[in-house]
């Protein structure tokens, strides 16, 4: 059979222009193809995110290879597109099964139930089910349905997709990414460089591994917890780095929700990686507590190549800490940023907006920048995670007609205390003063003409987006 995997394009502005700093391939659709078994399947990957035309782009290939069964994978923000490119697909190809998996699937499989337009959900790790699922598929036999597999306009699955979300399998079921089934350099994250330090590019071609999945913490704006079953699974650390040997990118950003929580393996991956030589840049999340708690660990992994923590500080505020549930301390934010600073490896601190923020609370977060750089800094704003009880609690109060294509952590699903105008102009105002303490400004980092103007450009886009946000919601509100 001819299989393509597709990945949707981003539907609203502001959240295309953030991929002008940040776009990470399509590591969940490379592992759903490493699950294929290409002796008796073809397979191809559609990223839709790296295209421009995407409706033409998306029908040339349904023209062209004449796909059997395609497979959807997206964020809740992307869930429209996915509908709208199955209808599409439908119309075009007679007989074409379409499945459709990923988070929005795993955490809200209801929304996909549209028999006609789309015939199965598939919840959890789509790669390690691959194998079984083809096989029902090519012998045109019974899907099994259960909490991983289920069909649409089926009597059980309402009762299905009301369950919680399928266990997590071992690591050792996950098949390995095809990375062949893409183009590595249409895939960068925005490089960070100390002082004095001169840059052959600022966004280098950079490839995405996976080590771990879930978090044990429970951050209430995160969905992590709900995904993954409050789990969290590991892969051994002589698993990880022999997959990070194997990319040929020298940039390796590290997609775990939390990394280095355990200390003990993630120490184990960074010797590894030294005893092997194996040079490369690293990027990854970690919490600030897990900073404090471990700093001769990232210590060690600066020794590796880590050059960039992604850092979500949330708040500078106790008061604002406690209700996110986050755990933490400002106290323990600022001990980790001074920790990163003495160690050299760049800090990307995020810092998150409430709907119900007054000016006053504008005003603080912005004292917070200057206690955080040098830094990269980009802001969010809260808003309940869908599939979750915060969702359902809060569902009466969403001002858009299409929640989940409004939750990409820029636009507010909930009403804001000031106007939205003004709301949003202090939002965008905060990107630019983030803008004008960027580490590569203020370290007087050299990189190449053209990437600075590349930067500019983006950045203006970007800032343009952020201030118009507001007339987003003039199709979409209720």
């Amino acid at each position: 059979m001819n299989i393509l995997l597709v990945k949707p394009p981003t539907p609203l502005k502001v959240a295309q222009r953030l991929e002008g700093f940040l776009h990470l391939e399509p590591l969940a659709l490379e592992i759903v193809a490493g699950g294929i078994n290409t002796d008796k399947h073809n397979v191809e990957i559609l990223d839709l995110t790296t295209e421009s035309r995407t409706d033409r782009v998306f029908n040339n290939r349904l023209k062209k290879f004449k796909p059997e069964v395609i497979g959807f994978t997206g964020y809740s923000n992307q869930a429209s597109n996915i509908k709208n490119l199955s209808q599409m697909a439908k119309r075009q190809l007679d007989g074409v099964f379409i499945l459709v998996g990923g988070i929005h699937a795993t955490i809200v499989p209801i929304d996909f139930n549209l028999p006609g337009t789309i015939d199965l959900v598939v919840r959890g790790e789509g790669g390690s089910v691959m194998p079984e699922l083809l096989e029902c598929i090519d012998r045109k036999e019974p899907i099994p349905e259960s909490s991983v597999f289920l069909l649409t306009g089926s009597k059980k699955f309402t009762d299905l997709a009301n369950t919680l979300p399928p266990s997590l399998p071992d690591f050792k079921k996950i098949p390995l990414p095809r990375r062949d089934l893409i183009e590595t350099s249409d895939y960068y994250c925005i490089q960070y460089a100390g002082k004095g330090q001169v840059l052959k590019t600022l966004f280098p071609p950079t490839a995405t591994v996976r080590t771990s999945v879930g978090c044990p913490n429970h951050c209430n704006f995160c969905v992590v917890p709900f995904l993954a079953n409050g789990k969290y699974m590991q892969r051994t650390p002589e698993d990880v780095v022999d997959e990070i040997a194997s990319i040929k990118s020298n940039h390796i950003y590290f997609v775990d929700d939390e990394m280095f929580i355990n200390a003990k393996r993630t120490e184990k991956i960074a010797k590894l990686l030294i005893d092997r030589n194996i040079q490369k840049n690293y990027v990854s999340w970690a919490r600030a507590d897990t900073i404090c708690k471990h700093p001769e660990l990232f210590s060690l992994w600066k020794e590796a190549g880590l050059t960039i923590l992604y850092v979500g500080l949330e708040s500078m505020e106790a008061e604002t800490l406690q209700s996110y549930n986050k755990g933490i301390e400002p106290s323990t934010n600022l001990k980790a940023v001074e920790i990163l600073r003495d160690l050299e490896i760049g800090l990307h601190a995020a810092l998150m907006v409430h709907p119900n923020f007054s000016e006053s609370d504008f005003a603080n977060l912005r004292k917070s920048i200057d206690l955080i750089t040098p830094a990269e800094i980009t802001f969010t704003v809260f808003s309940p995670p869908p599939g979750t009880d915060l969702w359902k609690k809060h569902k009466d109060e969403f001002i858009c007609l299409d929640p989940y294509t409004f939750y990409d952590c820029m636009h507010t699903i909930l009403p804001t205390r000031i106007p939205m105008k003004t709301f949003y102009r202090n939002f965008a105002f905060l990107y630019l003063l983030a803008f004008r303490n960027n580490p590569w400004r203020l370290n007087k980092v050299k990189v190449p003409f053209r990437d600075i103007l590349l930067f500019m450009w983006r950045g203006a886009l970007y800032g343009n987006a952020l201030r118009n946000i507001h007339a987003d919601y003039k199709t979409n509100s209720l």
